[in-house]
């Protein structure tokens, strides 16, 4: 009994962290995904107005610790575009 308790803990764990920061990555690696936005571009990637956005919503907490890790950075790469 244990054990399914831990494989679903352990499949719920690397769910988060495949979805974590999604729209992090994708604002600063795919061309023109960025939107000129220069800092927490991945925030404002999830928040866009397209269809998803009920679904994409959910990645904005991760998206907005990974954009704050990547603050430093940001400020020195300028907007993505």
């Amino acid at each position: 009994m244990k054990i399914g308790f831990y494989l679903r803990l352990a499949l719920l764990t690397l769910g988060v962290v495949t979805l974590s920061g999604c729209g992090s990555i994708i604002s600063r690696t795919v061309p023109g995904a960025g939107h000129g936005n220069q800092y927490y571009p991945g925030v404002q990637w999830d928040l866009r107005d397209t269809p998803w956005r009920y679904l994409t919503v959910i990645d904005v907490p991760l998206s907005m610790v990974v954009d704050t890790f990547m603050l430093p950075f940001d400020m020195r790469h300028g907007p993505y575009e």
